[in-house]
């Protein structure tokens, strides 16, 4: 399978050939998986540092850097997709980075289940909205996307409707995800991640300047 977005940006490439290269663990996660992952993260109730959900970009494992400028570049990367999602969620816009079959067939499965890993991180906090009686469902059509270790849908649908999400992915997803960011916007408000000086220690949690580890350019 390739990328359904051709335009890639060019960090965005590199953060691609990276997670797919050689070396690195194997359960890191595919641009698609991360790119959900990143939009939970940052559509979520709570606040959550990239101290704490970047190492889960790796499994946990140490990314098998080439040398900082490379680290540099990949983290950077993946900074930017963040933000680029927290401005798109501001602006009502969002553009999900989906997998594609060589028929042009959108898989979107990878990228809901990263999503709901994000949601893993602050589950309770979220029970706020599976709980609500007007939007307890926004979660459903995502869940329906997902499967466990055993190939089960996390969530039981008739089949003509999961059919139906599946061949809608690329339009239902970032209405969903609006929605969901809408929910949370009303219940909780919250203004996304602080901006970092780039004297600032880096978010990411490297332990160096900002300017000299993701905002390096």
């Amino acid at each position: 399978m390739s990328l359904e977005a051709t335009d890639l940006t060019p960090d965005l490439e590199i953060l691609d050939a990276f997670l797919m290269s050689e070396g690195v663990p194997d359960s890191t996660l595919t641009l698609s998986e991360l790119d959900g992952f990143l939009t939970g993260v940052a559509v979520g109730p709570e606040l959550v540092m990239p101290a704490e959900w970047l190492p889960l970009v790796w499994g946990g494992a140490e990314p098998p850097f080439a040398d900082e400028l490379e680290a540099q570049k990949v983290l950077g990367a993946i900074m930017n997709r963040y933000n680029t999602i927290l401005r798109g969620l501001g602006a009502r816009v969002l553009d999900p980075i989906f997998l594609e079959t060589e028929t042009g067939e959108i898989i979107a499965s990878d990228w809901a289940e990263g999503f709901v890993m994000a949601v893993s991180l602050r589950y309770a906090a979220w029970d706020r909205l599976l709980s609500s009686e007007t939007d307890g469902h926004l979660l459903t059509p995502l869940l329906a996307l997902c499967a466990d270790e055993d190939g089960e849908r996390l969530v039981e649908l008739p089949a003509e409707i999961v059919e139906e999400l599946f061949a809608n992915a690329d339009q239902f997803v970032p209405e969903t995800v609006l929605r969901i960011h809408a929910f949370w916007r009303n219940a909780n408000p919250r203004s996304g991640m602080p901006k970092t000086g780039r004297n600032e220690a880096c978010p990411c949690g490297s332990g160096r300047k900002f300017k000299k580890c993701c905002g390096a350019h």
